[in-house]
C-alpha cells in the first residue's frame, strides 16, 4: 500500500466511496484556480496509475515466519483496503494425522531392502571412503553440510552423505548456519541428461519394463535429495525468520529421499543394471531453479506439485510391476509412495504458514504462483492420497481453477473500467 505522512493513499474499493470521493473532488476543484486544478488532475492521474500497480502486483517475495495453519486473511482486504486488521477466514485444511509423529521419529537406519522389507544396511569394514565425507564430518552447520551434499556428484556418495549430514544435525545439535548454495548440484557422467522427447519409450529401451520404471524412479529420488537440500541451503539466510523447524523438516525429507534412492539402486543391481544405464531428463531441477528467489513458489512447485505427482503415479506403477511379475520391486515402489505422503504434508503445512504471514488466501495464492512460474498441474489425481496429505481439492481441481480465473478477470475488468472512468472525469474537469 502506498502511504504519505503515515496516512493511507486512496485505493479504489467500495463504489460508494468512489462516488463520495468524486463529489468531494468536483467540489474542491470548483473552488481552486485554473493552475491548481490542472496540477490536481496531473497528480490524480499519476496516483491512479500507481494504485493500479499496487492492486495488480502481489508481494509474494516476502520471507515468512512460522505460524500455525489455522486461519488466513482475505487477500483482497489485506491488499486493497486501508483497514490494518483484515477479518480472518477459516480454511478447509486437515493436516496429515502422522505429521507430528514423523517429525519426532528417530533416525531411520533401514537403508537396505531385505527379504522382509526395509532393514539396516550391512556396512563393509572398513566403510567405503566417499568424496566430501571428511568435509561433511567436519562441517559446523546444517547449511554447510547441505552445500557439500549438493556438491557431490557420485549418486551413492550423495545418498550416504545426505544421511550422515542429517544424522549429525540430529545427534550433535549443530546450528542451522548460513552457506551459499551452488548454482546447480553436481551430477555424475551418467545418465546422460536429455529432453523428455529424447528419452526412449519402454518399448524402445534396452532395459526390461521393471528396470525401466525403477531407473526412472531412482532418477526422481536422486533429484529429490538435491531439491530438499537446495531448499535448506538456499533459504538459510532467512533461518531466523523461517524458524529451525522449516529446515529440520526439509533435511528430514532429504534423508528419506536418500533412503529411497538406496532401495532403488540396490534393486537395480539385483536385476543386473545400475543407475545411469539409460538417459534421463532434467525437468525436476528446472522447476527448482524457477523458484530459487521465492520460498512460497518453491513450496508450491516442489512438494505440492512434483512430490504430489508421486502420490498420483505410485499406485499405477505398483499395478504395472505386479502385472510384470516383479513383486519385490512393486513392494519397494509401494513403500516409497506411502512415505511420500509425509513430504507433501510438510509442503502443505509450510505453504499455509507462508500464506498466513503474507495475509493471502492459500488456494488462490497457490494457483497464482503456478501461473506466474509456469508450473503445470497434470492429472489424473489420486484423491485419497492427496486428501491424506492434506492438499485441499479446491487448490488443484480444474473446475476450481477455471472459476478463480473468471473471477480474477471480472475483478480486473471492473477496476480498469473504474480507473478509466475516473481519468476521463478528471480530464473533462481540467478542460472546463
Amino acid at each position: 500500500m502506498l502511504r504519505s505522512h503515515n496516512r493511507p493513499r486512496f485505493i479504489i474499493s467500495d463504489p460508494r466511496r468512489r462516488r463520495s470521493r468524486a463529489r468531494f473532488t468536483r467540489g474542491r476543484l470548483r473552488r481552486t484556480s485554473e493552475e491548481e486544478r490542472t496540477r490536481h488532475c496531473v497528480h490524480s492521474q499519476k496516483m491512479l496509475r500507481l494504485n493500479l500497480r499496487a492492486m495488480l502486483i502481489l508481494p509474494f517475495r516476502t520471507v515468512p515466519t512460522r505460524l500455525k495453519p489455522i486461519c488466513y486473511s482475505s487477500s483482497s482486504s489485506s491488499l486493497y483496503s486501508s483497514s490494518p486488521t483484515p477479518s480472518p477466514l477459516c480454511i478447509n485444511y486437515t493436516p496429515w494425522s502422522g505429521l507430528e509423529s514423523w517429525r519426532q521419529s528417530p533416525l531411520n537406519e533401514n537403508r537396505s531392502w531385505g527379504p522382509n522389507g526395509p532393514e539396516p544396511l550391512q556396512r563393509p569394514t572398513p566403510p567405503p571412503v566417499y568424496p566430501n565425507r571428511s568435509a561433511v564430518g567436519a562441517a559446523s552447520s546444517l547449511a554447510e553440510m547441505g552445500a557439500l551434499v549438493l556438491s557431490t556428484g557420485d549418486p551413492i556418495a550423495k545418498a550416504e552423505l545426505s544421511h550422515l549430514a542429517f544424522s549429525r544435525w540430529r545427534n550433535e545439535k549443530l546450528p542451522m548456519g548460513v552457506f551459499p548454495a551452488p548454482g546447480r548440484p553436481a551430477r555424475p557422467p551418467k545418465p546422460e541428461l536429455v529432453s523428455p522427447k529424447e528419452i526412449p519409450s519402454p518399448r524402445d529401451s534396452t532395459l526390461p519394463l521393471n528396470a525401466y520404471m525403477l531407473h526412472n524412479l531412482a532418477h526422481v529420488e536422486l533429484n529429490a535429495i538435491d531439491l530438499a537440500w537446495d531448499t535448506v541451503v538456499r533459504f538459510s539466510p532467512f533461518a531466523e525468520l523461517l524458524g529451525e523447524g522449516f529446515f529440520a523438516d526439509f533435511a528430514h525429507v532429504a534423508d528419506d529421499e536418500s533412503r529411497h534412492f538406496g532401495w532403488c539402486s540396490q534393486r537395480l543391481l539385483e536385476l543386473g543394471f545400475r543407475y545411469g544405464d539409460m538417459p534421463a531428463h532434467n525437468l525436476l531441477w528446472r522447476e527448482c531453479e524457477k523458484s530459487s528467489d521465492n520460498v512460497a513458489a518453491r513450496l508450491a512447485a516442489i512438494p505440492l506439485v512434483q512430490e504430489a505427482r508421486g502420490l498420483d503415479a505410485g499406485p499405477r506403477l505398483v499395478q504395472k510391476l505386479v502385472g510384470f511379475g516383479d513383486l519385490k520391486t512393486s513392494k519397494i515402489v509401494g513403500r516409497i509412495a506411502d512415505e511420500e505422503v509425509a513430504h507433501v504434508a510438510v509442503g502443505v503445512d509450510w505453504f499455509i504458514s507462508v500464506c498466513l504471514k503474507l495475509g493471502h488466501a492459500p488456494s488462490s495464492t497457490f494457483k497464482d504462483l503456478l501461473k506466474e512460474y509456469n508450473v503445470e498441474l497434470k492429472g489424473p489425481f489420486n484423491y485419497p492420497a492427496r486428501d491424506k496429505a492434506g492438499i485441499p481439492r479446491d487448490w488443484y481441481e480444474k473446475s476450481s481453477i477455471d472459476k478463480q480465473e473468471k473471477e480474477q478477470l471480472s475483478v480486473v475488468h471492473d477496476r480498469l473500467a473504474s480507473i478509466i472512468a475516473m481519468e476521463s472525469e478528471n480530464s473533462s474537469l481540467s478542460d472546463n
